[in-house]
């Protein structure tokens, strides 16, 4: 980590597993992957496509909104360090921030056959989780977008989509869990939420320090 937030890629990764461990996306995957399953044995991996090309089209955007605005970097920077340590701290008192939009993520139709339609639903579901994976994910857009690289937010964003994309396949593929079961599991996302909150707090934190405070001390 130099001064602002450099994005290891196991931590993108790791992110990306996390994000999917959410109390209102895992749970849902036995029925979004079973129907998709039963239309055809790849659509799953359209699905994960779909997903992709969403979060790094998202990483793009975010690196080119950094790279036009590099004039405003250490505005940015700032709002960054507010942003993440904010995120952090509601992960870590376990505070939904983004409630009021997570009633909508159940109700995605998955009735779109084929393989195109498949990628059309892991396309809207990259979009429709937001609010599920918002502080994780909106950790990784800060960071991408302060750094200003259109490659190196591509990249992060889709090593994080692979981070998310692995359970889908292996629920999808090998996995005989219920959304019972699933949701069962999910119940760690609490314990994980809190170890990741309290590394994007230190992680904010840490670039207060270093953006603002190394010269002084």
């Amino acid at each position: 980590m130099s001064d602002t937030l450099i994005l290891d890629p196991i931590a993108s990764f790791v992110a990306g597993v996390v994000s999917i461990l959410s109390p209102c996306v895992l749970p849902l995957l036995p029925v979004i992957l079973a129907y998709s399953t039963d239309q055809s044995r790849l659509r799953p991996f359209a699905v994960v496509v779909g997903l992709s090309f969403t979060f790094v089209i998202m990483g793009i955007a975010a690196s080119a909104f950094g790279a036009i605005f590099q004039t405003y970097i250490q505005f940015f920077r700032i709002l960054a360090e507010i942003l993440i340590i904010i995120f952090g701290l509601a992960m870590l008192a376990d505070y939904d921030l983004f409630g009021v939009f997570a009633q909508y993520t159940g109700k995605l139709h998955v009735e779109k056959k084929g393989m195109f339609g498949g990628l059309l639903v892991g396309a809207s579901l990259g979009i429709v989780w937001i609010p599920c994976v918002g502080p994780i994910l909106g950790a990784i857009l800060m960071g991408v977008a302060i750094e200003g690289n259109i490659v190196y937010g591509a990249t992060h964003l889709l090593i994080y989509s692979i981070g998310f994309a692995i359970p889908m396949l292996l629920i999808a593929y090998f996995a005989n869990l219920s959304s019972a079961r699933l949701n069962d599991i999910s119940r760690f996302d609490v314990k994980l939420k809190k170890l990741a909150g309290l590394v994007l707090v230190l992680a904010g934190l840490w670039m207060i320090y270093s953006n603002h405070l190394v010269f002084y001390l």
